[in-house]
């Protein structure tokens, strides 16, 4: 038996003394418990068998199993000793499911409980494509946390992994894998995901100026026209991406220069909104209904198709879909796919001349900055037109500090100080 599965053990008498037995040392029976406690009761009283073999196992657990004897307490230490097995059944498990079984289990039961369905899909992506190839066929019981430090070495030493970001949200999945199997009672290691150093985050984010969404929007224009609408949904109302993929005709108040915000689109398909605040009727400047007047009178209708694709189309019993009065569609008049659009987005970031990683939902960040400059909307408000939940997350993340305070002059010191310094020392 391993030295770290042997701390201590004993054979321990139910009437109050306890013998410690050490794989190399024995010493004489002593009396249990403190000085202001010499004996103490037991659950194990009244059940004749008197003596226990008491140990700790591999996952620093006392365990206890009673004999009648002092000699078959001591015999089941040795044969633990010489076995190098537990008392925990984990000998028992290895025929049992493995990492695989929980980690479909875990997607299943969130789709039971209808989490949102982005997440789930987030989950499931990174089991998928990272967790289960790496730990897959492996007995859950088995898991240390030196597994935990050698998935982020695996995750690092991965070509298409280059963001530091994305390694550690695929680690928050694996915790929460590990955290699910501890909840369907598998021995694991108390610490196995604590305290795991994982990869340096740069949250540094891209301020984008007016110039460079113009810039944004003339590339998207010239590489995607159906797609320029986006990016002004994106720095005029703060939309996220989903969100602008999302929006009907029938959720624009044309006259009254609102957009209704009720859902957006994941994978093609209608998904509730990230946040309960995230439903809002928001008010926006009368130029964006501007913009979206402009795209739906040009692209309200699917690109025309050549009279032999229309043929195949029938030939292969090709059926409409129904007209969802979305505002952005691709070129057939479908959903836009996300890979679609982010495909077009890092194309529009290397023709605008805007920072490397840039990001679609740093036009959100342009939003709110812009709603807080010099002159504008109070914070509170600003809050509330950009639906953060919490104002943390509106001042923190998105207003930063320099910008809300360019063009003011501080003098509120000088004047409480001022005439006080200029007495005359004596007074």
């Amino acid at each position: 038996m391993n030295e770290n599965i042997w701390p201590d053990s004993c054979c321990h008498s139910i009437d109050g003394t306890s013998h410690i037995q050490n794989p190399t040392e024995v010493t004489h029976p002593v009396r249990c418990g403190t000085k202001n406690r010499p004996l103490y009761p037991s659950a194990d009283h009244g059940r004749g068998l008197r003596w226990q073999a008491r140990y700790v196992d591999h996952l620093r657990k006392e365990q206890r199993e009673s004999f009648a004897t002092w000699q078959e307490a001591l015999d089941r230490l040795g044969q633990l000793a010489n076995q190098d097995v537990t008392a925990t059944g984990a000998s028992q498990s290895a025929r049992g499911p493995r990492v695989a079984f929980f980690g479909a289990q875990m997607i299943e039961r969130k789709r039971k409980k209808q989490k949102r369905p982005s997440t789930i899909n987030t989950y499931e992506s990174h089991l998928h494509n990272h967790i289960l190839p790496f730990a897959g066929n492996r007995l859950p019981a088995s898991l240390r946390r030196r597994d935990s430090m050698a998935f982020i070495d695996h995750l690092l030493e991965k070509p298409s992994l280059r963001s530091a970001r994305t390694i550690v949200q695929i680690f928050k999945t694996w915790r929460i894998l590990i955290h699910y199997m501890m909840d369907e009672d598998i021995p694991l290691p108390a610490n196995i995901v604590s305290r795991i150093e994982l990869p340096e985050i740069d949250n540094r984010r891209v301020s984008l100026t007016p110039a460079e969404v113009t810039a944004a929007a003339v590339a998207m224009r010239e590489i995607e026209p159906r797609y320029e609408i986006l990016v002004w949904l994106g720095a005029c109302a703060g939309l996220r991406a989903g969100e602008a993929l999302g929006l009907t005709r029938a959720c624009v108040g044309w006259q009254e220069d609102l957009l209704y915000i009720q859902e957006q689109r994941q994978r093609g398909k209608a998904a509730p909104l990230k946040t309960k605040a995230s439903y809002a009727t928001l008010p926006v400047d009368h130029f964006l209904i501007e913009q979206l007047a402009a795209h739906v009178a040009n692209f309200s209708e699917p690109e025309p198709i050549t009279r032999d694709a229309a043929r195949k189309r029938r030939d292969r019993g090709h059926v409409e879909l129904l007209d969802e009065g979305l505002i952005v569609t691709n070129r057939y008049g479908r959903p836009v796919q996300s890979s679609d659009f982010n495909e077009k987005w890092q194309r529009v970031v290397a023709r605008a001349g805007l920072p490397e990683h840039a990001r679609f939902h740093d036009l959100k960040s342009f939003y709110t900055t812009t709603l807080g400059g010099p002159g504008q909307h109070d914070p509170k408000t600003v809050q509330s037109l950009s639906r953060h939940a919490r104002f943390t997350e509106t001042w923190d993340t998105y207003a930063r500090p320099p910008k809300i305070a360019e063009g003011l002059t501080v003098t509120a010191f000088g004047q409480a100080f001022h005439s006080i310094l200029q007495q005359p020392k004596g007074c």
